[in-house]
């Protein structure tokens, strides 16, 4: 084989998913070619997490009030969201999409402007160049496009910058998905695909979206090597996602991560999951809790105590205080700006629209 070709045995992720602690919260055997993150970060890690489920319970809630327009929560998937962000460097970028605004406050971006796309108000709320992280994307893989073409754009550069995407599982039966795929193989971009497998794509069980073992054995089709792991175990999240994203920044190209993984809560609040999921199903998930799970292990390793789980708990009902009034303060809306950053040159009938809605904003102040 030549340097750039790689074995179909190299590509394939493992049999199972790859865990280090069980459903219980007990350790399991270490998996080969893994080694457990230090204490410290999965202590950072449960701060984080629990702060997300705090973060995400209070989202629902303002959505429930009115106060957001709409919010699909990531209860349940905390241990993906978290590790996806202390995978990466500050420099490195993330691509999210609306299920991940847990992720993006995890990475130190401020709620309300994280909020800001969810509530209506703007296409985005942060700056995507100062924050190092693109826009929460809506249509489905399209964010995976763009997290390909940056990376590529850092490896042309030999900037030394990974880029990793988030996506669900049902953004996988998207085009733009293989395309990514294989554009970030055929020119080595350092990116990261990080697969979300919550086990439904709004009502659409996994089962009818593809025939494939796993999500991850996507990857060798396109020569990328992928893994699978247990998305609500954190230790396991963060052990796979390092050595994925060490492989993009060492300059070998992309890398496939599924995560096998439980969204607890309906698509979004506009969503009846029990027309579709058993709620026995849901029970039998809740079970895997990601946050309990990694409770109990830190506890088993003596790394986290009673004190500290108040004192983390007091600072995520803080946080939630702030969360709060920062959403009280009413955002001033231009309705204009409806037409801003759609076009370059905005065609005709963008314009004679946006000369309609100025005609009626002037009426109405006359």
């Amino acid at each position: 084989m030549t340097g750039g070709e790689r074995a179909p045995a190299d590509l394939l992720p493992a049999a199972g998913p790859v865990r280090f602690v069980a459903e219980d919260g007990t350790a399991c055997p270490a998996p080969a070619g893994y080694g457990e993150p230090s204490a410290e970060r999965l202590r950072d890690g449960y701060r984080r997490m629990v702060l997300g489920r705090r973060f995400d319970t209070q989202a629902t809630a303002l959505t429930r009030q009115g106060r957001l327009a709409v919010y699909p929560s990531a209860a349940g998937q905390e241990a993906c969201q978290i590790g996806a962000v202390l995978a990466l460097r500050g420099d490195d970028w993330l691509f999210p999409t609306y299920r991940d605004s847990m992720a993006l406050v995890a990475r130190g971006l401020d709620v309300v402007e994280v909020m800001t796309l969810l509530r209506g108000d703007w296409h985005c709320g942060y700056d995507p160049r100062t924050t190092h992280t693109a826009p929460q994307c809506t249509p489905l893989a399209t964010q995976t496009l763009h997290a390909a073409g940056l990376a590529d754009a850092f490896r042309r550069r030999r900037a030394g910058n990974v880029v990793l995407a988030l996506i669900g599982d049902g953004g996988t039966s998207e085009g733009d998905f293989h395309e990514a795929l294989n554009f970030a193989a055929v020119f080595r971009a350092p990116v990261v695909f990080f697969v979300q497998n919550n086990r439904y794509a709004i009502s659409v069980p996994l089962e009818k979206q593809t025939a494939a073992p796993s999500l991850a054995y996507k990857g060798i089709g396109y020569g990328i090597p992928s893994e699978q792991v247990d998305g609500n175990d954190l230790v396991a999240v963060l052990a796979v996602l390092d050595e994925a994203v060490a492989h993009a920044r060492r300059g070998e190209g992309p890398f496939l991560v599924e995560a096998h993984t439980y969204r607890m809560d309906a698509h979004t609040n506009a969503d009846d999951a029990n027309r579709y999921r058993d709620p026995a199903e849901v029970d039998r998930w809740r079970a895997a809790d990601p946050v309990t799970r990694l409770e109990k292990h830190l506890r088993d390793r003596g790394v986290l105590s009673d004190a500290d789980v108040v004192a983390d708990q007091d600072a995520a009902e803080e946080f939630a205080a702030r969360f709060r009034a920062g959403m009280n303060d009413e955002p001033a809306v231009e309705p204009l700006e409806l037409f801003e950053h759609v076009y370059a040159g905005p065609p005709r009938r963008l314009a004679a629209q946006r000369a309609v809605l100025a005609a009626e904003l002037a009426a109405q102040e006359a």
